[in-house]
């Protein structure tokens, strides 16, 4: 008889069933993916990268990698049954997927280890936005603008006092690494900045992200600070599920309030998101840069009913901007059928409750409910039938392991970010 360890039971758990893809499957099988061809390059049209991360990423494991289904376990491209081939470019992974129902649509290296650059900054906000009135009016200090010199800033001015909604403009349309700053020490209790970045990392272990840990609030580089395009996809569909990100988000331009006890004049701000002007159905998203992690991106548009994000890493601009990149793999989203899949996203807590419970992991996973959670639509659900108890039972012995080996790194999230690199003019 085989013995199964727990990565192999919690990918074993995760599978996605037969009924989930879009060629049909017979009993005790799946349906076939489509994979590279054996001897090609992990991700067509990718050029070598130009940096490298200081220390090497974590070592991959079975089981995170599994995360959402096992077609995702690729370094390579995930593809539905008969989809067209996407888009050439240069993002090393990549993830397309549907913000409701939480189908994966396709991908390339989806658990691949990548730096994030400023699209941590959604991770901040999944965080942030519960905990933060937004009329609250704080006062921005001095630590808060200690950020690297050159790196994407807003205008705020130590002493000033802004409301959070504005801070979160900020944040969100400029990139402001002091804005960052600031919303991670308020939000992140007696500790301050270093409580926020617990916090952070708590979220993401929450929302299945079991690839992320972040070091900085604001993705400027930092050891140890890592994500993957699953992980983003995961993270941004937290943040789309809140109206207060939708709303900031997709907002164009904002006004940034004087002080006039420091002599510090009002200005306007604008969204550096252009895919809210060149893409028609925009809702939002977010651009990341740093000379370490290079272009990345995470962008979400609404077209014919449905809302795709697409996440992306490790991007080069050379013919194309890293949102242009997301824009062709949004264009190649939307063109697939409604019940294309390749995986799906976890729901928020999922794991946690696999491993609390195996009732309650069979419960979550049995009927398609997997593939509710934040913003999921109530017609958003997989058809079939989900995995028996048994199921349930193994991915509690799989997610538990995990788990606690993912809660023994917790501690780091407060050390500080060491070396960084600077981000770009466009972003960073």
């Amino acid at each position: 008889m085989r013995t199964w360890g727990p990565s192999a039971v919690l990918a074993a758990a995760l599978l996605v069933p037969a009924s989930m893809l879009s060629t049909p499957a017979t009993a005790g099988t799946r349906a076939p993916v489509r994979r590279l061809p054996a001897g090609a390059p992990p991700c067509p049209n990718v050029p070598a990268p130009a940096t490298r991360p200081p220390q090497p990423p974590p070592a991959a494991d079975p089981a995170a990698r599994a995360v959402g289904g096992a077609a995702l376990a690729t370094a390579g491209l995930a593809l539905p049954p008969a989809a067209p081939a996407p888009p050439a470019v240069t993002a090393t992974s990549w993830v397309v997927a549907d913000l409701d129902t939480g189908a994966v649509l396709g991908g390339c290296g989806p658990h691949e280890y990548g730096v994030p650059a400023s699209v941590q900054k959604l991770l901040l906000a999944a965080t942030m936005l519960p905990r933060l009135d937004p009329g609250r009016e704080v006062t921005v200090t001095a630590e808060d603008l200690a950020i690297e010199p050159g790196s994407s800033a807003v205008g705020l001015v130590a002493g000033g006092r802004y409301r959070i909604e504005t801070i979160w403009l900020g944040l969100l349309l400029k990139s402001g690494n002091e804005a960052a700053n600031a919303l991670a020490r308020l939000g992140g209790g007696p500790d301050g900045t270093a409580g926020g970045i617990r916090a952070m990392n708590t979220e993401a272990r929450r929302l299945g992200a079991l690839q992320t840990h972040a070091v900085t609030p604001s993705g400027l580089d930092g050891p140890d600070q890592f994500t993957s395009a699953y992980d983003l996809a995961l993270i941004a569909r937290a943040c789309f599920a809140d109206p207060a990100f939708r709303r900031y988000a997709a907002t164009r331009t904002a006004q940034v309030p004087a002080q006039p006890a420091l002599r510090a004049k009002a200005f306007g701000i604008s969204n550096d998101n252009m895919l809210l002007d060149h893409y028609p159905g925009a809702i939002g998203g977010k651009t990341g840069f740093t000379d370490l992690a290079r272009h990345t991106y995470v962008g979400a548009a609404e077209r014919g009913g449905r809302r795709l994000v697409v996440t992306v890493l490790g991007a080069e601009a050379t013919t194309q901007r890293g949102w242009q990149q997301g824009a062709a793999l949004l264009d190649w989203g939307f063109g697939l059928p409604r019940d294309a899949a390749v995986g799906r996203l976890v729901r928020p807590g999922e794991l946690d409750r696999a491993a609390a419970s195996p009732t309650g992991a069979a419960s979550a996973l049995a009927g398609g409910a997997g593939l509710g959670g934040a913003g999921a639509a109530t017609t958003g659900s997989w058809p079939g039938t989900g995995p028996s108890v048994a199921v349930g039972a193994v991915l509690v012995a799989g997610g538990a392991v995990l788990l606690a080996r993912r809660r023994r790194h917790a501690a780091l999230a407060a050390l500080p970010p060491g070396a960084t690199s600077r981000g770009a003019p466009e972003d960073g």
